[in-house]
């Protein structure tokens, strides 16, 4: 189990997208690649910075769908999990359902407020006012909310942090985490 709250950062000038995940006492915990020029997303995590232990895999199961469905499996190849962006729904609201790897529904990852959607979209591409839009995400399993994100005020990169409001296992942990990160991924230019 990791060491709560988790700070994320991406960073936006990169070829290939890349995020840096630190525990409580500022020990890299994960570190993300995702593949550049991929006709379909295909992102690894790994247990280091140096990429030498690969975690999960996580990769779209079409090449362009605003509902595609992000199929996650171990490094072994073994099936996690999936999360699936529900499309019309994220128009207003960025919504995201967690499977688990029979396929079941067992989470959802909503973003706090919609209005933060609405503001973000207007106001976004003003210089220096858009970092100051900084959306929330709710993280539910099995009908409890477990995880809290929120994007921090940054200046040429992305920050989240991560903060732990509930219980889970350890084998939730890994399903919890690589969905959080692949929402980030797909939501990260927001705010």
């Amino acid at each position: 189990m990791h060491n709560y709250p988790l700070n994320l950062s991406f960073k936006i000038i990169a070829f290939n997208p890349q995020v840096k995940v630190i525990d409580a006492s500022g020990q890299t915990v994960l570190y993300v690649k995702q593949k550049a020029l991929a006709l379909k997303e295909d992102v690894k995590v790994f247990a280091d910075e140096g990429q030498q232990r690969q975690l999960y895999q996580m990769k779209a199961n079409k090449i362009i769908d605003w509902s595609a469905t992000y199929n996650i499996t171990a490094a072994t190849g073994q099936p996690v999990g999936a999360i699936k962006r529900q499309g019309a729904r994220s128009l207003w609201k960025a919504t995201y359902n967690i499977l688990d790897a029979s396929g079941a529904e067992v989470g959802l990852i909503h973003e706090e407020n919609p209005w933060m959607k609405v503001l973000d979209a207007m106001v976004s591409d003003i210089p220096f006012v858009g970092m100051f839009i900084n959306p929330a995400y709710l993280v539910d399993l099995r009908g409890q909310n477990v995880l809290h994100v929120k994007k921090q005020p940054a200046f040429l990169e992305g920050k989240f942090t991560l903060d732990k409001r509930g219980t889970f296992s350890d084998a939730d942990e890994g399903l919890l985490m690589s969905s959080v990160i692949m929402m980030l991924m797909l939501e990260r230019m927001r705010g």
